[in-house]
């Protein structure tokens, strides 16, 4: 018996959100009764949590009947440059806590974490001192390359292009036709390469780019749909992520620029000597605003959806006094639902539009112009 696959999709994204909805109802950030983010401070704090990342990887917590907090989830390691070396520990030593208190005995330093960021105690300090706006005022900030939970993401979502890629490489020693997730990922292939690399770039140059055209279209789009499930990742809704991607992009462009490219930045052919002297700076200047609008363009993008789709979510409870309880949820869930369905199509776009415009910015720097 066959069923059909559009209405399992759409129990599938159904499933989603209902999990979304219980991870907010019993979530961390702070919390006013029994574990629930049920005032407007705990919703902002459990939203900003979300966005933020994070030294552990809580999937949810919840108050037991002893009164007890408690996180599911797993600890990760914690790898930090201090003044007496470098220092690894996993992050259950901090068992949770981000204002200060625990404090982390490495033997010849003391580390404590605030506000997600790591500190080491001044020689000599058995505790952290705060000012009126709530700084450590006897601590300094470390040299942090701990694998966060974004880190994590991004190691899992290449361990899925991997295991995906791998699998269509090897279906090909079987036959023309791939098989199983390579059915899927072939189409993708294709329309990046004949949709993107090729009118962009060109036939006689696309092949050297499509390495890297390929990887960011697939690394970003599997970050930003794994960002629509309940593990709660946000990697592309980090700035440093997009910071990094958009440099790849500006040191290929650059560095694969021709001589062509480098005179019509420096010394624009056809024009006239005053208006080349005046043109030159801001050439340059479009150098940078380019990589920059990319790194911009796909962080705003991606955290506004989540900060909407949590936002909807959190109307359950600012909406219950006036329609209840299942009235309110009714609401939520189908503007949640709605979002999330225009989401999973921004996850497409923005992969889409990353690819898009680093392929065209390639094919301007690799242009051959025919001057007469």
């Amino acid at each position: 018996m066959m069923i059909a696959k559009k209405p399992i999709y759409f129990l599938v994204l159904i499933a989603l959100v209902f999990s979304s909805f219980t991870a907010f109802a019993g979530g961390g950030g702070t919390s006013s009764k029994g574990g629930q983010i049920n005032t407007p401070e705990s919703i902002k704090g459990y939203i900003k949590h979300h966005l933020a990342d994070s030294h552990d990887f809580s999937l949810y917590s919840y108050t037991n009947d002893a009164g007890e907090r408690k996180h599911v989830g797993f600890p990760l390691p914690v790898i930090v440059w201090t003044s007496k070396g470098v220092k690894t520990f996993m992050s259950s030593a901090f068992h949770h806590n981000d204002n200060g208190t625990v404090i982390v005995d490495q033997g010849d330093v003391k580390l404590v974490k605030i506000h997600s960021k790591i500190y080491e105690l001044n020689e000599g300090a058995t505790a952290v001192a705060f000012d009126e706006s709530h700084h450590a005022t006897n601590a300094h900030k470390v040299l942090d390359f701990s694998i966060t939970k974004s880190v994590f993401g991004m190691l899992f979502a290449g361990l899925l292009l991997l295991l995906g890629f791998g699998s269509l490489a090897r279906s090909y020693k079987k036959g023309a036709i791939p098989t199983g997730i390579g059915r899927v990922l072939e189409p993708l292939v294709l329309y990046v390469r004949d949709e993107i690399a090729i009118p962009n770039i060109g036939e006689k140059h696309y092949r050297k780019f499509m390495g890297f055209l390929l990887t960011v279209f697939f690394f970003i789009w599997v970050l930003n749909l794994l960002g629509m499930t309940p593990l709660g990742f946000n990697v592309t809704g980090q700035i440093a992520v997009t910071v990094c991607l958009a440099l790849f992009t500006f040191f290929i462009v650059q560095f694969s620029g021709n001589k062509d490219y480098w005179k019509h930045i420096f010394w624009m052919p056809g024009v006239p000597v005053p208006m080349k002297i005046i043109l030159a700076p801001i050439e340059v200047l479009g150098m940078f605003t380019k990589p920059f609008s990319l790194l911009i363009r796909l962080y705003a993008n991606m955290t506004a959806g989540h900060f909407v789709v949590m936002s909807l979510i959190a109307l359950m409870i600012t909406l219950k006094a006036q329609f209840g309880a299942f009235g309110s949820t009714g609401i939520s869930m189908i503007l949640a639902l709605f979002i999330s369905v225009i989401e999973i199509l921004v996850a497409f776009l923005q992969a889409f539009i990353f690819t898009m415009l680093s392929s065209l910015f390639i094919g301007m720097a690799v242009e051959e112009h025919d001057h007469h």
